[in-house]
Formats: C-alpha cells, sequence, structure tokens
C-alpha cells in the first residue's frame, strides 16, 4: 500500500521525502483547501516535480475547492500549467470541473477528493465510469463496507491526522455561520468550539461536543481490506516536524518494524487531543468534548508553585526548549529557562529529577503536566538523504569492451567503454572494483547489489571508471525525468439544452439523508444529496453544491430532473451563475433555496447522544441556537437562522424557488 503524506510547504515535502514517503499531496497558491497553509509557489512546484521524479515519489496537487463561474478560466489555467508540469494526479471537489477536465485533458490522472463525499456504492461507480482513477474515501466509511466496494477504481484511506465531524463536503457551518466555507478551504473550525446542548429548555450535556479527537489507525493498519491503494495521513497545516515523524512512524509499521513505547509518547508530543481508531474501526469513542488543543503526552507533576516558579518532578527528559501544557488548567507555555534545585541554569532534566520552570502562565496550584512539543523532535536539516537503490552490472573480458549497466529496475542505462587489457605490473582487484563503483557521492542513488564478470590480472584505469559511473548516473536521473506521458489537449464541444420541462416543486419529497443507505432508500421524485447516476425523477439538492454553470450542466446531463444551486452563493453571484448557465447551456431547470433553514451538518450516528426523531438546540457561545436531531442513523444539525433571500431579484425562466 502507497504512505501518502501531507506537505504544506517545501520543508514539509523534503521531511516527507527523508522519512519514507511513498507519494505526498500538496497545493499551488489557489484552489487547494487549505488556504490557511504556507502553500507552493510555481517555481517550487518544478522542483517538487523534479525531485519526485527522481526519488520514485508521486506529487498529488490538491485543488479541490468549489470553483465559482467567474473562476473557471483561472482554475483551467492551473490545470493546464500541473498537466503539462507532469503531476502525478490532481485532487478536485467540483464534479463540474472534474467532468471538463476529464474530457480536455485526455491523460490527466483525477482523484476525487473526500469532499466529493463518494459515501455511497453509486457515487464511486459513476466516478469510475467518468474516468476518475482514485477515490479519497470519507472518514465515516467502516473496513467491512469499504471490503465490499469492487469497483476498479484505487480507493484512498485516511489512516491519522484530524477527523471532521460532518461528512465532508456537506459541512456548511463555517460558511453559514461566519461567511468562511470549508468547501472554499476557509472552514475555521466551528465544530472546536464549546456548545451547550438542551433539550427544551433543561441543559443536558456542555464542552466541545462537537470536537472530534485525533485519528490513529496505526495499531490496527495492517487489517485494512487489500483493495486499498494508499494510506493517506492528514496535516498540510502541520509542520515540517510533525510530517516527518509521522511518515517515519507509520513507514516503520508499514515495515514491519516493531515501535518502542518512546515511539509512542513522542506521537503523542507531535500532536495529541486524545486518539480514536474513528468510523474505520467502528470506535464509538471520538469525541473529547473536555478541550479541542493538543494535549501532548505525561511528562511529570507539579509538586510545588509560587508567583515566581512551578517546582516540577519528572517522569520523562525535559529539555530547554520544550513546550509544555498543565492538565487542569489548560494553560501552556515554552521552557525558555530550565532549573536545577541549586537554581543553576540547565538545558536538560532527566527522569525522576526535579527542576523549576519560570511561572509565565501563572499557575496557582498543583497540576499534571504536559510535553506538548519536543526539541529533540525537531527537524532543522532539509538536506535530501533518501536514496533510490540500484543494481550495477559489469563486464570486463580481455579483449572485450568494458560494459558497465545501473539499474533502478524500471530503467536500464548502459556504458560502453574502451577494450580491457591484460595488466602488467598492476591489476584492478575486484574489491577496488567495487569501491570505486560505490562511490556514488551526491547522486540520488546507492548500491543494492552489484554483479561482476571479469577476467584476473586485467588494467582498468581509474579515471576511466569514475567516467563510466558518473555518465551512468547522469543518465539514470535523465530517465527518471523523462517517464510520464506527453500531454494530449483538446477542444470541448458545448451542447445547449432547450427544455420546456415545468417542475412542480410540490411533488418531489427531500430523501432521507444517509448516504451509506441511498441505494436502499431512493424512491421516485425525491431530492437527493449524493451524485449518482438518476433512473428515476431526481432533483438536486444544494448539498450537491453546484457553483458554476459546467457542474450544473454536468448534473443535468446525467438526468437529474432540476438543479438546486449552492446556498453559499450570495445573490450577484447566483444572478451570475444563472446567466452563465443560459447563455452556455440553455434552459436547464434551476432550483434557488430561499427560505427556511439549511442543514449545516450532517453526522454519522448519534454522536450527542440524543433520543431519536426528538428536537433539541445546540447552542455557541454567541448564543446561536442550531436546531439538532437523530434519525436514527445520522445527526442532523440546522443553521441558527432561516434564509430569506428576495425571489423577485430571480426574474428569469425556469427558475424555482425551495422554501422548505
Amino acid at each position: 500500500m502507497e504512505l501518502l503524506v501531507p506537505a504544506g510547504d517545501i520543508n514539509s515535502f523534503y521531511a516527507a521525502l527523508n522519512n519514507g514517503a511513498d507519494a505526498v499531496y500538496l497545493s499551488g497558491k489557489m484552489f487547494g483547501a487549505r488556504s490557511y497553509a504556507k502553500n507552493f509557489t510555481e517555481d517550487e512546484l518544478k522542483t517538487v516535480l523534479k525531485l519526485g521524479k527522481i526519488y520514485g515519489v508521486k506529487i498529488y496537487v490538491t485543488m479541490n475547492t468549489l470553483v465559482k463561474e467567474n473562476e473557471v478560466e483561472d482554475f483551467l489555467k492551473e490545470v493546464e500549467f500541473l498537466y503539462n508540469l507532469g503531476v502525478d494526479a490532481i485532487l478536485m471537489q467540483d464534479f463540474g470541473m472534474i467532468s471538463l477536465c476529464l474530457e480536455k485533458y485526455s491523460n490527466l490522472v483525477i482523484h476525487a477528493s473526500t469532499q466529493v463525499n463518494s459515501s455511497s456504492y453509486e457515487t464511486i461507480k459513476l466516478l469510475y465510469e467518468m474516468g476518475v482513477k482514485r477515490v479519497v474515501l470519507p472518514r465515516e466509511m467502516s473496513i467491512d463496507e469499504i471490503r465490499q466496494i469492487d469497483i476498479p477504481i484505487e480507493l484512498e484511506v485516511f489512516i491519522h491526522g484530524a477527523l471532521c465531524v460532518s461528512y465532508s463536503g456537506n459541512c456548511l457551518f463555517s460558511s453559514m455561520l461566519g461567511g468562511r466555507s470549508g468547501n472554499r478551504g476557509e472552514c475555521v473550525g466551528s465544530c472546536r468550539l464549546p456548545y451547550k446542548l438542551y433539550k427544551d429548555k433543561t441543559l443536558i450535556d456542555e464542552g466541545y461536543l462537537l470536537s472530534m479527537k485525533e485519528l490513529n489507525t496505526s495499531v490496527d493498519i495492517k487489517k485494512l481490506p487489500s483493495n486499498v491503494t494508499s494510506l493517506k495521513i492528514e496535516g498540510r497545516m502541520k509542520s515540517p516536524s510533525y510530517v516527518g515523524f509521522i511518515t517515519k512512524y507509520y513507514r516503520k509499521i508499514l515495515d514491519g518494524k516493531e515501535l518502542s513505547t518512546k515511539d509512542l509518547e513522542d506521537l503523542k508530543s507531535m500532536f495529541y487531543r486524545g486518539f480514536t481508531k474513528g468510523h474505520l474501526f467502528n470506535d464509538e469513542d471520538l469525541i473529547n468534548k473536555k478541550s479541542p488543543n493538543h494535549l501532548g503526552s505525561h511528562l511529570g507533576k507539579v509538586i510545588d508553585v509560587n508567583d515566581e516558579r512551578i517546582r516540577i518532578e519528572l517522569d520523562k527528559p525535559l529539555l530547554q526548549g520544550d513546550g509544555i501544557r498543565f492538565r487542569k488548567s489548560n494553560k501552556g507555555m515554552i521552557v525558555n529557562y530550565l532549573y536545577d534545585m541549586k537554581d543553576n541554569l540547565i538545558n536538560k532534566g532527566n527522569s525522576k529529577q526535579i527542576v523549576e520552570v519560570d511561572n509565565k502562565v501563572k499557575l496557582t496550584s498543583l497540576d499534571e503536566v504536559r510535553k506538548t512539543t519536543d526539541k529533540s523532535l525537531e527537524i532543522t536539516d532539509f538536506t535530501i538523504t533518501r536514496k533510490v537503490p540500484i543494481n550495477i552490472d559489469v563486464k570486463a573480458k580481455v579483449g572485450e569492451e568494458f560494459v558497465l549497466t545501473f539499474s533502478d529496475l524500471k530503467h536500464t542505462v548502459t556504458y560502453r567503454g574502451s577494450i580491457v587489457e591484460k595488466s602488467i605490473n598492476n591489476p584492478i582487484s575486484k574489491d577496488r572494483l567495487i569501491t570505486q563503483l560505490e562511490k556514488l557521492g551526491n547522486t540520488p542513488f546507492i548500491t543494492k547489489h552489484i554483479n561482476i564478470d571479469m577476467d584476473k590480472d586485467i588494467f582498468i584505469r581509474i579515471g576511466d571508471l569514475n567516467i563510466a559511473r558518473r555518465t551512468l548516473s547522469e543518465r539514470l536521473i535523465g530517465e527518471r525525468l523523462n517517464d510520464y506521458s506527453e500531454p494530449i489537449i483538446k477542444e470541448v464541444t458545448i451542447e445547449k439544452i432547450n427544455t420546456k420541462d415545468i417542475i412542480d416543486l410540490d411533488k418531489y419529497e427531500m430523501i432521507e439523508r444517509n448516504p451509506f443507505y441511498l441505494k436502499d432508500v431512493l424512491k421516485d421524485k425525491s431530492i437527493v444529496s449524493n451524485l449518482f447516476r438518476p433512473n428515476t425523477d431526481v432533483i438536486a439538492s444544494y448539498h450537491l453544491n453546484v457553483f458554476n454553470s459546467y457542474t450544473a450542466y454536468y448534473l443535468y446531463k446525467l438526468g437529474y430532473k432540476a438543479i438546486t444551486l449552492s446556498v453559499e452563493l450570495n445573490n450577484i453571484e447566483l444572478k451570475d451563475l444563472i446567466e452563465s448557465i443560459r447563455n452556455k447551456f440553455g434552459n436547464i431547470p434551476l432550483i434557488i433555496k430561499t427560505k427556511g433553514y439549511v442543514e449545516v451538518m450532517l453526522i454519522k450516528g448519534n454522536i450527542l447522544n440524543i433520543d431519536k426523531d426528538t428536537p433539541y438546540t445546540l447552542v455557541n457561545v454567541k448564543n446561536d441556537k442550531f436546531k439538532t436531531y437523530f434519525d436514527g442513523r445520522c445527526t442532523h444539525i440546522n443553521s441558527s437562522y432561516e434564509l430569506n433571500l428576495d425571489e423577485k431579484e430571480f426574474n428569469y425562466s425556469n427558475i424555482y424557488f425551495s422554501k422548505s
């Protein structure tokens, strides 16, 4: 299985490369679903692609935000730049852009982002039929559900990192509450805030009720079914040190090496909100309602405290520069100065030693101490240390050409030198020959095996050997760099749709929105929220995220009776989109949700432990109230306010309004 690692900047890429990543996913400066990450310039992308080809690491570029109508041209320019660059794949969410790019760029490899919410068999099947190479499965899928996917498409599974509480692509919480769309890479983490839960007017629960623990499948990772292609680590916002450590950690597991107790503790020091095996392994312990913060690993305990100093009895080593957090008070700090009991400044405290630190956080009581950053795990040197193993073959027979061959199993390059002569005074030994050939120095290569077929007492100039070795190293690098398909770009023809269909919205029902059971509950005249190929009269809901005309056109061609436009678009954007659809594609029946509450979260299972089909209310610190209920399979959270758009602003033909 492929180990797929995140990189939010160039140093994180080097950390992933050096620690055993098989593939790296990253983003350019646009459309990357992590707008708060540093991301990569065009020059950095070129560097990364070159290194990826040399070292055999695949590079996947994320362009998995939804694309507004006025951004389509820039989106396609970026795709074409990456396509010509030779990226191994592009991740996308937007159905319209996926369809358009697969038609326009013949051998472009597209992976369907987890934002697509491919949580039904029908969605995965349709993506395969479209030509999508790989699907990033939702974090809600279990191994039993994954095992049943018999479609010949690559499956990518999250194995470690932060978890979204809502189905990805269907979370509108950040957008509806603060105007920053998670579907546009701007999520503000509304799920990490404190809430109170009420039944009628009675307080039922409070805390960080939607804050998920960190996914950690390391103990059970080898139980994953054989149809899984890629193991994905979340973390494009994480530091290079985190990326390097977590890559090395999972590389050890996949290579069959034992993890030490220190490995497990260091993992917590890197980032820890509490661990869960997630829906993947049917773990029901998903939420840490006490804290959304990094908790770190156990370090020791406070045994005395005053206004100036905190005295700590250490259970594990503490370095100057480490980060610590006091569990009960939830206060954290960097240890700038560390003292022994003689008041001497020291740079390290050992296990069982009593030390003191400055009381920068105004701690007043005894507490547990946890380590949140470990200076010893920090990566500061990003020199490339990764090597590509090669086999070397030598043929040195008197009277024949000297022949040297380098092979990396996929590519083979051969050098033919001068005629081998019998030595008179100074024959070259087999050991000397091996020593010279293994001097691969600053090249990307390291010798795996050398096979030598040589006569005794022969003469070969050392300078000639060095020339042959350098020549083959350069040629093998060239072969690896040229290992990609030539781009093929085609013109896309658009056929306008002229329809006189009249839609009666009152005849349609909203489908019970449980993605896993779409096949079972689909009924005639429904409004649906998952991508599939309709064989009955269905309407596309606003959860299919129609941001541009190409998505509307694609869904209508697919068989949806009418298309609901995204509730994340403002009035001006909606009108621009409608006019573009009419100009490019004709009179497609469109729906605008103008009234009523918006479902901002759909959550697998009974995450809040509430009664079925009973109204509850979530309340945040601003006293916004969110109607909440559990239907027996999923938890639904609605917006705190109702939409109230003026329908008179949308004076177009074949436009319908949803008010429920």
